[in-house]
């Protein structure tokens, strides 16, 4: 399953409809949602999803307005709620930190979908059933079956189509059969066989920005246009930085996907790490954990495979030796007393997951071989000086800056 967004122009009148379909359907899930907890409360268990879906035409019966929205983006709202629930019952059984599916507030809920038909492009135009005909820019072409549409509302006020596709993986031929990389904060990423990927810092780079249209904000008289501007103005940004990572991440895990074969990284509990009051903002910032999804999906897409390794001692266990050379986190070079070997911090640390994972796998070092002559021209995969740039050299470059 694939992917494809596009940005939407709806006209006023058009917007004006949207916007009422999705109170509508907000107002149906928080109906829904409320027998759902009153089940729950009585007998312990909850509503199936078909058992909502019978409800909605006793909720249409009530309220007549229901007739307006098309029937299967109703019927998607029980979807929703069934899902949240099963999340819900899935992290409770696993001991982990759940809660019971919430109200919606007003413009809290920011989308409908079309799970199978009520939809059609022709031309420039997305189709949708009981709303019209709205302007979409289709500035790539969309690829296999097309499964289903969600029309979402971003916080700063602008409207996506989402269309769900169904494609045939490509399989390619991996120049390397293995690596491993060492993901941080210093550098993004560092690889066994050299290459590092810089940290953006996206967020940080306009915090200074954020910071200045924040304040603007909270000046503001609550419920006045002048409050709703500024909104805008703090969610544009925020979707902005956003979108410069997420387009970071993407091809720095497709070129990565296309280059190894087997691909051995941190085992990281990101959720632990960003309670450092200290580092947390830092880490949200690279996005690791978008990065491992992605970095996932687009390796089995390509029949490669991505194995997490257990990071214990991984930074201070020397690569050549295997001598334990203790590091505070503000010391950047490795230098072994035993052996002599000396590199930059994150290199080591990429070695010996790579070392660990074969051991792992129990592959033999010839598994290994392999060059990577077009690597960092591949990761460089946009124009020099470009807000997007990877930024990609060897370790040698590395030290050479002074990092």
């Amino acid at each position: 399953m694939r992917m494809f967004k596009y940005r939407l122009y709806p006209t006023k009148v058009e917007e004006a409809k949207l916007e009422y379909h999705l109170e509508i359907c907000r107002q149906t899930y928080n109906n829904l949602l409320g027998l759902c907890k009153d089940s729950y409360r009585e007998s312990g268990q909850t509503l199936r999803q078909f058992i909502l879906q019978n409800k909605i035409p006793i909720l249409k019966k009530l309220n007549p307005c229901l007739g307006e929205v098309y029937s299967q983006v109703l019927q998607n709202v029980s979807k929703r709620i069934a899902d949240a629930y099963t999340v819900f019952f899935s992290r409770k059984k696993l001991g982990l930190r759940s809660g019971l599916p919430r109200f919606k507030k007003a413009r809290k809920y920011n989308s409908l979908t079309y799970p199978q038909s009520g939809f059609s492009i022709k031309e420039d135009r997305l189709q949708l059933s009981k709303i019209g005909s709205i302007k979409i820019r289709l500035h790539r072409t969309i690829q296999g079956k097309v499964k289903n549409v969600t029309v979402k509302r971003s916080l700063s006020g602008k409207w996506f189509a989402f269309f769900a596709s169904e494609i045939e993986a490509k399989l390619v031929e991996h120049p390397v059969k293995a690596v491993g990389i060492d993901v941080g904060l210093e550098k993004f990423a560092a690889l066994s066989d050299g290459v590092v990927i810089e940290n953006p810092r996206y967020y940080r780079k306009e915090e200074s920005k954020l910071g200045k249209i924040q304040r603007s904000l909270s000046r503001k008289k609550r419920g006045s246009q002048n409050k709703q501007k500024a909104r805008i103005k703090v969610a544009r940004l925020h979707e902005k930085i956003e979108n410069r990572r997420i387009d970071f991440l993407h091809k720095a895990s497709r070129t990565i996907a296309k280059t190894y074969r087997t691909i051995y990284i941190e085992d990281l509990r990101i959720g632990n790490m960003i309670r450092n009051r200290h580092l947390s903002k830092s880490i949200s910032d690279a996005g690791w954990g978008i990065f491992l999804k992605l970095l996932s999906a687009k390796s089995s897409d390509s029949g490669g495979r991505v194995v997490p390794v257990d990071p214990k001692h991984t930074s201070q266990r020397c690569s050549a030796c295997g001598t334990i050379v203790k590091k505070a986190l503000s010391e950047r070079m490795h230098i072994c007393p035993e052996c002599g070997l000396t590199l930059d911090r994150d290199l080591n640390a990429s070695k010996n997951i790579l070392k660990v994972g074969l051991e792992r796998a129990e592959l033999t070092p010839v598994e290994t071989e392999g060059s990577t002559p077009h690597i960092e021209r591949q990761l460089s995969v946009v124009e020099a000086g470009s807000p997007h740039d990877l930024s990609v050299g060897s370790s040698q470059d590395y030290r050479k800056k002074g990092g």
